[in-house]
């Protein structure tokens, strides 16, 4: 049997397992809240391993081997922002995340900020959830143009193919039991990735010393051998370049400090504390294992490979594990790789409908009967993931991932403000929460759209700008509650 045709075979068994898991798991779904935020009752291991496949999916398995094999360990200040901000968010806000949502019994991560600053309440929904929609909506939309061009580097499928595929994945199980079916199918992805994170290394340095015809059996001689930029931390740089590439690639601390609603749904969907510090634990060290994983695959996948060999640098973990693997057991390891990518489609969807449900729809309910109210959940589900395939089909991929990029740098960091500050400060209030949402959202696009953000990257320079706006705010506007 071929290779192609082995991993055939296992993804379409895999997905089928998916889709079945998923449904399986929606049966528990009775009402709204099952469907938005799965009744606030997730084990800790369930809500960690799904918040860590939300978070990396692609990322890990291919952006950041691909990094790595590209450029080499100045790499490695991304991965080390990327890890302290996510141990930041478990070790700080999980916990209280989780009681807040309690608290107020919030479902969607607008509704906790409307909730939270009652006296601007209406407006911070509107805001919040109306520009969650429409980024969170176009980031669905790359999802699906993602997995039609990995199905397409895989198997030669046609890329329009590819996207319909991937989204007769999730959509029937996504539709089916919302938050709930979503969780449960992220933690088979999460084991599977970090299966492949973990193993593939291990196999990858005995690959290596078994096979002297490969371009460096030394993953160290093969970052100097490989340019002048690959052994070094900071890609060759000196002075002021050197210290602003530092701060390019650390400054995706910030977006993970609860800015990013669809990591933040996992922590407020925790059960209890026992369960916050169950999750807390798996999460941080998940973490932890997969970046270090991460990055040996890419430079493993050099030491292989040598530079500039593979047409796509994305394609180095499938390219070293389907080198270093039976074709049975890489077809299994890359089967999750692509299928970890839907689970952030999934992700991106529940979180658009419901916050479209919850927030703005609701209001203009006139029904109460809660098999009603879920029916058009997820008729609102359905109906955003057709006008999402759609937008991929027909609009050019340049316009979307434009967009896409400012999700990062303009909800990310700018919530991350508004989350920590309505968390740590007592002063700050709804008034303040409102400009500093709307300042930073605007300031994100005029910096990307002028062209700064390739001077000193948006991600940073928006945290410093919203927090300063968000200060200054809650000093000269007066919250109306005494």
């Amino acid at each position: 049997m071929s290779e192609n045709l082995q991993l055939a075979s296992v993804m379409i068994g895999y997905m089928a397992l998916l889709i079945g898991w998923g449904v399986f798991h929606g049966r528990k779904v009775k009402n709204n809240a099952d469907f938005a935020i799965a009744g606030r009752t997730l084990p800790g291991w369930v809500a960690a391993l799904s918040e860590r496949a939300t978070g990396e999916s692609s990322w890990a398995l291919l952006g950041l081997p691909g990094a790595a094999y590209a450029m080499g360990i100045a790499e490695l200040w991304t991965a080390i922002g990327c890890v302290l901000g996510i141990i930041a968010a478990w070790w700080l806000l999980a916990w209280r995340l989780r009681d807040e949502a309690e608290k107020y019994s919030a479902n969607t991560f607008s509704d906790y900020l409307a909730k939270r600053h009652g006296e601007m309440g209406k407006w911070i929904r509107l805001v919040s959830s109306s520009t969650i929609v429409f980024f969170f909506f176009l980031y669905v939309g790359a999802q699906f143009l993602g997995g039609g061009k990995t199905l397409d580097t895989m198997f030669g499928i046609d890329p329009k193919w590819g996207m319909l595929i991937t989204a007769l994945v999730i959509i029937p199980y996504t539709i089916y039991g919302g938050f709930q079916s979503v969780v449960y199918t992220d933690v088979i992805q999460s084991l599977v990735m970090i299966l492949t994170l973990t193993v593939g290394p291990i196999v990858g340095f005995i690959y290596l010393a078994n096979h002297p015809e490969v371009y460096s059996q030394s993953i160290v001689v093969a970052l100097e051998n490989a340019s002048p930029t690959h052994a070094s931390l900071f890609n060759g740089l000196k002075g002021a370049a050197a210290g602003m590439f530092l701060v390019g690639g650390f400054s995706w601390f910030f977006g993970y400090l609860g800015g990013m609603p669809q990591l933040t749904m996992r922590f407020m969907a925790i059960k209890d504390a026992k369960q916050a510090k169950m999750a807390r634990n798996i999460g941080i060290s998940w973490t932890v294992v997969a970046y270090i994983g991460a990055m040996l695959l890419g430079m493993i996948g050099l030491a292989i490979f040598g530079p500039n060999t593979l047409t796509d640098r994305e394609y180095v973990m499938p390219a070293t594990i389907l080198k270093i693997f039976p074709p049975a057991i890489a077809s299994l390891l890359i089967t999750g790789a692509i299928a970890a990518m839907i689970s952030t489609a999934d992700s991106l969807l529940i979180l658009s409908s419901t916050e479209l449900s919850e927030n703005i729809v609701k209001q203009f309910r006139k029904v109460s009967d809660s098999k009603i109210v879920l029916r058009q959940s997820r008729i609102i589900t359905a109906l955003l993931a057709i006008i999402a395939l759609t937008v991929a089909y027909i609009s050019p991929q340049k316009i979307i991932f434009t967009l896409v990029s400012y999700v990062w740098a303009g909800i990310g960091c700018t919530f991350s403000v508004v989350i920590l500050l309505t968390l740590f400060w007592k002063k700050f209030h709804g008034r303040a929460a409102l400009s500093a949402m709307v300042a930073g959202l605007v300031f994100t696009i005029v910096w990307i759209s002028t062209g700064m953000d390739k001077v000193v990257t948006a991600k940073l320079v928006n945290f410093i700008f919203t927090g300063l706006v968000a200060v200054i705010a809650t000093f000269i506007f007066k919250s109306e509650i005494k």
